[in-house]
């Protein structure tokens, strides 16, 4: 009898690595099911910016620099400002919540001059920014034409770098979860780093 269990298992595991082999265990696979839309642009979303989700000296070893501070209940921005237009794949401003020393990605943005006449994501929203001088340090002051920017910023002294006028804001909170929705400008959850 003792022969015979070695030899069972042995028949059973056999049998079982053929039947893996084949396939024979798997789940039935859906050859007509696609993935919606949105689904896409997020996945892509976040394959293209994995590399930036815990490493902001990456972004900024990619051109992405400071234009905000810390902007209550959103984050602190950081622009390349060679992306231009709509692509899921190359978001001109990352969103980063700073935690201690350390900085995660919470959202992406893109901006535009007017709003969008074709949604860039199924059920997208919006928001806003007003006209801004911004400097290199990421402070801003409103100011409705660059003739009002200074040279350096009012409270720091740092070198101006660019002014824009009003323009609409579309955020994707794709790195941090965000209970007022995907598309909101603000995120309740992020309000403890506020002070950061």
């Amino acid at each position: 009898m003792r022969r015979f269990v070695p030899l069972a298992l042995v028949l059973v595991a056999l049998g079982a690595t053929a039947a893996l082999a084949t396939g024979a265990t798997a789940r039935p696979t859906h050859s007509g099911a696609k993935a919606s839309p949105l689904a896409t642009s997020l996945a892509a979303m976040r394959v293209a910016t994995a590399k930036y989700a815990t490493n902001l000296a990456r972004a900024k070893a990619d051109g992405y620099r400071i234009i905000t501070p810390m902007i209550p209940d959103m984050g602190i921005h950081y622009m390349n400002p060679k992306i231009t237009g709509f692509d899921v794949t190359k978001p001109p401003i990352l969103v980063y919540q700073k935690r201690g020393n350390s900085y995660y990605l919470g959202a992406l943005e893109w901006v535009f001059p007017a709003k969008p006449k074709t949604a860039p994501l199924p059920g997208a929203t919006y928001g806003g920014f007003g006209a801004a001088c911004h400097y290199v340090d990421g402070t801003f002051v409103p100011a409705t034409s660059q003739d009002e920017c200074a040279k350096t910023a009012p409270q720091s002294g740092a070198a101006f770098s660019f002014w824009h006028p009003n323009l609409v804001t579309f955020h994707v909170w794709l790195w941090y979860e965000n209970p007022a929705g995907i598309y909101s400008g603000t995120n309740p959850l992020v309000t403890p780093f506020n002070a950061s």
